[in-house]
């Protein structure tokens, strides 16, 4: 079992999933965290609408986990995308244009509560979470989606790459804050 890391202590966390033996292991692995579960879109998508959240976690298959992204993102929920079924590189380039801070291979999840503290950090503290994620499991990418699978979007990659900071994802999550939007900007 991982060390206690106070970011995610006492955190409101909605995990949702479809199979509710990984629900129960992100329940077992986060377990300083305050988990709210749901086991499809419907239920998803209302604790969406009707709670605060500090960030969720969304299976890409069984849930229709895109639109609870995109429903998430509308509410200023940062949203980690959890998957195996749909782990290929069109499901994380759609990740992070719809605003996703994390993309993670359900391979990884006894992994989870690091990823998040250190994801979540960084954007507490204004640094991009999708460089940590590549740092951390770039190599785990190349190995599902092979060396060279970026070649095949090679400009949305490398754009990407250079743009850490104001991802499309990132630009996407601006339109819909508040604090910028009350503002005019």
């Amino acid at each position: 079992m991982a060390q206690v890391k106070p970011f995610l202590k006492n955190k409101k966390v909605l995990a949702v999933d479809d199979e509710k033996d990984i629900i129960e292991t992100i329940e077992e692995i986060l377990c300083d965290a305050d988990i709210d579960v749901a086991y499809d879109y419907e239920t998803a998508s209302k604790k969406i609408h009707n709670n605060n959240y500090d960030v969720a976690i969304l299976d890409i298959m069984g849930v229709n986990g895109i639109k609870l992204l995109e429903e998430a993102v509308k509410m200023d929920i940062p949203a980690v995308m959890l998957t195996a079924n749909s782990m290929n590189p069109e499901s994380l380039m759609e990740s992070i244009q719809k605003g996703a801070i994390s993309y993670i291979p359900k391979e990884h999840i006894s992994e989870l509560d690091t990823l998040l503290t250190e994801l979540l950090g960084a954007q507490n503290d204004g640094n991009p979470p999708w460089k940590i994620l590549f740092e951390k499991l770039g190599n785990s990418f190349n190995r599902s989606f092979g060396k060279n699978w970026k070649e095949t979007h090679k400009e949305f990659w490398t754009d990407f790459e250079q743009n850490y900071q104001i991802s499309r994802g990132i630009q996407e999550r601006l339109l819909h804050d508040k604090n910028i939007i009350d503002k005019g900007i």
